[in-house]
């Protein structure tokens, strides 16, 4: 009988913009977590759309593997809903339970957790509701061990707005917007919105933490707290740079995630289900694309990959592209020759959208490949892809994101993807994610 239980704690569209990873908003239930527990400080996701993301994490398994090529709630769905991480825990004798959101299906019995908690609470906020939903299951007695999913909302958009009183770190006239946008009213607005929906974010956590601590089972509960991808502004949410991939992941709990450790190695989403695979010493029940997190967390790697890649097929529109990424380098290629302009629909509307596509976002053509020197260029802004100075570097890693596709038979190596039977996309050339021209 396996002798920890597991705690999922997730979020929509968070990144790493949180206290712990050196931003200016309030998150102490998270910084606890990492000065607790373990922070990784390099841990980015696989796919920067939500389902994708997330699919990942659950089955161990690249996007365009397992099935989730885009949204659940547009009709994408994994291949095979018994590789979910629910069922090799059902397996080891674990019960399962699930809070709040998932969206890697329509339903959490459609994947098969054994119990789908209610979480409308009267006077309480969605993500409020569903952390006292998550406190009270905690609460009961269980026989058995457990896999507890919390999913959180917020900072999905449409944000809570920001009010000036409430703090400082909440009044846009003291905020700073992300690195890959322009200074201005709106976008200190629009931040200020983001971070107090952090904020709202992170003191539902702490529900959920201080209710496990309540019920006496935080020493025996592996606490894995992430989200899906980078935040919803422009060149982030949706973009294979690590303003898009770069996700925040703090464990802490049984198996040496503890001690406040930070650790700087690359590492991805699917690297989680393969730790908890040797942690639980089993053999997991289909092939997995990551690797233990175990050697780091042990002290005895400094390093777990030399390369991680990355997907988009379908968001709200068709953009399909990937990414390989090193220690030191970037390339992004795009496959879709007929459509060379920002696709307007993969970005939420936004008052920070509005203000570049009031300056022309939309018109200049983009290229088929980026190549970007990570460490003279974090910002990932000046394509190095055709200069010749830098051939070889491409054509290098060209060739391990060719040879990646094929051993994981990329669909998109056979030409566009089309859509599965019942799912629906938004055209490229709408403006809005809902179809608004």
């Amino acid at each position: 009988m396996p002798s920890f239980n597991i705690l999922y704690l997730h979020c929509h569209d968070a990144g790493r913009y949180i206290e712990p990873y050196g931003h200016k908003v309030s998150t102490p239930s998270l910084q606890r977590l990492a000065e607790q527990g373990v922070m990784f400080r390099n841990a980015f996701c696989c796919g920067p759309t939500c389902s994708p993301s997330r699919s990942a994490l659950v089955t161990g398994q690249y996007p365009h593997k397992n099935g989730m090529l885009g949204l659940a709630h547009r009709g994408f769905t994994l291949n095979n809903y018994s590789d979910h991480l629910v069922h090799q825990l059902h397996a080891l004798g674990y019960d399962s339970a699930l809070a709040g959101i998932q969206h890697v299906a329509d339903s959490g019995e459609t994947i098969g957790y054994r119990e789908v908690l209610d979480c409308k609470k009267e006077g309480l906020s969605r993500d409020e509701g569903v952390a006292a939903a998550a406190g009270d299951w905690l609460k009961q007695r269980h026989g058995r061990p457990f896999f507890l999913s919390v999913g959180f909302f917020m900072p999905h958009r449409t944000y809570m707005e920001a009010v000036a009183d409430e703090g400082r770190d909440e009044d846009w006239r003291f905020v700073k917007p992300p690195a890959a946008l322009p200074d201005t009213p709106a976008t200190r607005r629009d931040m200020a919105d983001f971070n107090h929906s952090v904020k709202h974010m992170d003191h539902c956590c702490g529900m959920v933490l201080d209710a496990l601590e309540e019920a006496g089972l935080a020493d025996s509960t592996l606490v894995i707290a992430t989200t899906d991808h980078g935040i919803a502004f422009p060149h982030m949410k949706c973009n294979l740079t690590d303003h898009g991939n770069g996700i925040y992941l703090i464990m802490k709990g049984p198996g040496g995630f503890d001690g406040g450790k930070c650790l700087e190695a690359m590492v991805s989403h699917l690297d989680i289900y393969p730790t908890l695979c040797e942690l639980l010493d089993c053999q997991p029940t289909h092939e997995l694309d990551g690797a233990s997190l175990m050697p780091l967390v042990r002290g005895e790697k400094e390093a777990l990959h030399e390369a991680l890649f990355s997907e988009v097929t379908y968001h709200a529109a068709y953009e399909p592209k990937r990414a390989i990424r090193t220690d030191c380098y970037k390339l992004i290629k795009r496959f879709d020759p007929d459509f060379r302009t920002q696709v307007l629909p993969n970005c939420d509307d936004s008052p920070s959208k509005t203000l570049l596509c009031d300056h022309d976002w939309s018109r200049p053509q983009l290229p088929e490949v980026r190549l970007y020197d990570l460490i003279h260029d974090p910002q990932e802004r000046a394509n190095l892809a055709d200069d010749p100075r830098y051939a070889e570097i491409r054509a290098g890693l060209e060739q391990q994101l060719e040879a990646w596709m094929k051993d994981t038979g990329d669909p998109i190596l056979d030409g566009p993807v089309s859509l599965p039977p019942g799912a629906f996309a938004t055209p490229q050339t709408a403006y809005s994610p809902s179809g608004k021209s």
